[in-house]
């Protein structure tokens, strides 16, 4: 694994990470930036070769030319946990999502979720996660959730989010790692009698069922192609949440949901990524 890293101004790092963001298939494994100091922002990118470090060079280059890249190579086991270790706590409206490190200097009220580094996708600090719970956060001040599905769970934030308010969630998780994990983080928030992990596709568990709210935080083409499976599982008057998506691809994924009878309430961008609330009619 190689690790590129560059330090410059806002508006080039994210210039430079919203580019490598919308390349499919893009030469990175990851991409995370935030602020080292005052004014000064660190852009990380981590590529499995050198010529996908060629490649994103290349394309960081041509987002922003003043950037300048530098490499080193880490073993392959620890890059996402090196990527996220020591991020800060993310707030979102009720919600607080950070490892304990941050957790333990935290006392404003809001409801901690408690996410360490892993390999697995999810501790907040990505739009689309940030995207979500700012939709849960909508949800929950106009009623209360209590079946939740959460699609390509990751992390299992998102559904320990909805458990933590109360609710009874269903996380399907394809990549077994990533489902271990997420019961682990059930566990540690005490709420896995409130949480069921399910590892790979999960369709023979949520046949014929619905819930009142449905996360699917994954990808755009996986989203198209689901709509027919994920829109009979959300409940008259209930809530399908989509996102995994930039800005540019949403205009698919809306025609692709829109046609099958749920009304689009609510866009939330952050930086080059969009998240989707739905509501189907009663």
């Amino acid at each position: 694994m190689i690790l590129l890293t560059a330090l410059g101004p806002l508006a080039d790092i994210k210039a430079a990470a919203a580019e490598l963001d919308r390349h499919d298939p893009s030469p990175a494994d990851a991409v995370s930036w935030f602020e080292e100091s005052p004014n000064k922002f660190r852009l990380e990118v981590y590529v499995p070769t050198e010529q996908d470090a060629l490649s994103a060079e290349a394309i960081v280059g041509a987002a922003a030319p003043s950037l300048h890249l530098t490499q080193k190579d880490v073993a392959p086991a620890d890059w996402v946990a090196m990527a996220l270790e020591g991020l800060p706590a993310v707030r979102a409206g009720r919600f607080i999502v950070a490892g304990a490190h941050a957790l333990a200097n935290e006392h404003n009220g809001r409801k901690k979720i408690w996410i360490e580094a892993s390999e697995a996708f999810g501790t907040g600090h990505h739009g689309t996660t940030w995207g979500c719970l700012m939709a849960l956060e909508g949800i929950l001040r106009k009623r209360r959730v209590k079946r939740v599905l959460d699609v390509g769970a990751g992390s299992g934030v998102l559904a320990l989010a909805a458990a933590s308010q109360g609710a009874s969630a269903l996380a399907i998780e394809i990549d077994a790692r990533a489902a271990a994990i997420a019961e682990i983080n059930a566990k540690q928030n005490r709420l896995a009698q409130r949480v069921r992990v399910i590892a790979g596709d999960g369709a023979r568990y949520i046949a014929g069922q619905t819930f009142d709210l449905v996360f699917a935080n994954i990808l755009m083409r996986p989203l198209i192609k689901l709509a027919p499976k994920l829109v009979p599982t959300v409940a008259r008057g209930g809530t399908l949440i989509l996102s995994g998506l930039l800005r540019s691809q949403a205009p698919l994924v809306r025609e692709a949901y829109a046609s099958r009878g749920l009304v689009l309430e609510r866009q939330i961008p952050r930086e080059a990524w969009m998240t989707l609330v739905w509501r189907k009619p009663l």
